[in-house]
């Protein structure tokens, strides 16, 4: 397999899965203060949305690219 057939199979893939989870979170704790052994602690949650345009052309580049691989194999 050539980088374009794999590169192309990496975009597929990412494509989809946009497709299927539409929104990503994520999760960081931070220490807000410390008083010796005594830690307060805040945990801040955060959420990105994939827009489905984004991952439909990422679909179509991938097979695009795939498309291109397979035919310069031959």
């Amino acid at each position: 397999m050539n980088a374009l057939t794999v590169g192309g199979a990496v975009l597929v893939v990412l494509g989809i899965l946009g497709f299927a989870i539409p929104y990503v979170t994520t999760q960081q704790t931070k220490d807000v203060a410390a008083i010796g052994d005594l830690k307060l602690q805040t945990t801040e949650s955060r959420s990105y949305a994939i827009p489905p345009l984004v991952s439909g052309g990422a679909l179509v580049v991938g097979v695009v690219l795939v498309g291109a691989g397979l035919y310069r194999k031959t």
